[in-house]
């Protein structure tokens, strides 16, 4: 509808795409209406995830999609990349390098260390003495089959308790495998909780969980929650590869294995059991300090500011010159 409703004159056109990568039909229309230059932020590669989560099988319709992705990219003055794995991804599009820049994502200013956490369940306290943490979506990207396991390996130390905070499409799923494996005293699935309680929730974890799917596209993504668990100053174990290891491995932040592997899971969670809570706060003191050098809000907004400056200036030089 936006094209309907605004047709003045916009200095620039800004596309935050997530999912699904249509997103970007508007702001061409937009830009073409308009003559504003399109900044285009790429969360989420497509056909890439269509075809990596099983959403689509079709190698025709794949294709079609990619055709899509290739008329949107090269229709957008620059273009943004949350991984810098994205990079090369997108120039198979047949977009030039200088016109993508890595802008990775941050974590909004809520996600900060809490010294004393109050309690955020009603009338009770967190379950569990020693917590594993997952927070966000249960979708088959997840790869909640190899945190179950890994929880099944453990049931032995009873201290071990793996809280679930969220929901999604396989959240049944879970909660029926939970029953069945008669794991319902150290698995807990929490439910969705507003945003704002997630830095006490976070302060009341010893390990925060991330995890994906051994899928070639998913080792070229940081998971938005990563930037959430470093901001929160909490130790992480993740169970991914590529991009996302990349970072926590560089910021010295946790323990990180390979995805689908539930027995390296499990060592993972056993091996921060066993280590001393002053380490693991030295680790998630690096976390903190990690997110402040690479992914501080300011500083990738005056970034984005420089940016969006230059494409405007350069639009307008196309307009002088013609």
């Amino acid at each position: 509808m936006g094209p309907l409703y605004y047709r003045e004159r916009f200095d620039l056109i800004f596309v935050y795409e997530p999912s699904p990568v249509t997103v970007g039909l508007p702001a061409l229309v937009l830009k073409k209406m308009t003559g504003a230059p399109i900044l285009f932020w790429i969360q989420d590669l497509w056909p890439e995830t269509l075809s990596a989560t099983g959403a689509v099988r079709s190698g025709w319709i794949l294709n079609l999609v990619g055709k899509l992705v290739r008329f949107i990219y090269n229709g957008c003055d620059l273009l943004l990349v949350q991984s810098r794995s994205f990079v090369q991804a997108v120039k198979e599009y047949g977009v030039g390098e200088e016109k993508i820049r890595y802008f990775p994502n941050t974590a909004e200013a809520l996600y900060r260390p809490i010294g004393t956490p109050t309690l955020v369940l009603e009338g009770d306290k967190l379950p569990g003495s020693f917590r594993i943490m997952f927070a966000g979506n249960i979708g088959a990207a997840q790869d909640f089959a190899t945190i179950l396991d890994a929880a099944e390996r453990l049931r032995n130390i009873p201290e071990i308790h793996w809280v679930i905070l969220g929901d999604g499409r396989l959240r049944p799923w879970v909660a029926e495998q939970v029953e069945k494996r008669g794991l319902q005293s150290t698995v807990h699935l929490l439910g969705r909780h507003p945003k704002e309680k997630m830095p006490d929730f976070f302060a009341q974890a010893d390990a925060l969980l991330v995890t994906l799917k051994k899928e070639e596209i998913f080792a070229l993504t940081i998971p938005s929650k990563v930037q959430a668990y470093l901001a929160c100053g909490r130790p992480v174990i993740a169970a991914l590869e590529g991009e996302g290891q990349r970072v926590i491995e560089e910021a010295g932040a946790g323990l990180v294995v390979e995805p689908e592997n539930p027995e390296k899971l499990a060592e993972a969670v056993q091996t921060m059991y066993n280590i001393p809570k002053s380490d693991r706060r030295e680790m998630g003191a690096r976390g903190r300090d990690y997110f402040n050098d690479h992914f501080d809000r300011t500083k990738l907004f005056e970034k984005l500011e420089g940016w969006m400056q230059e494409i405007c200036s350069m639009d307008v030089s196309k307009e002088k010159q013609q």
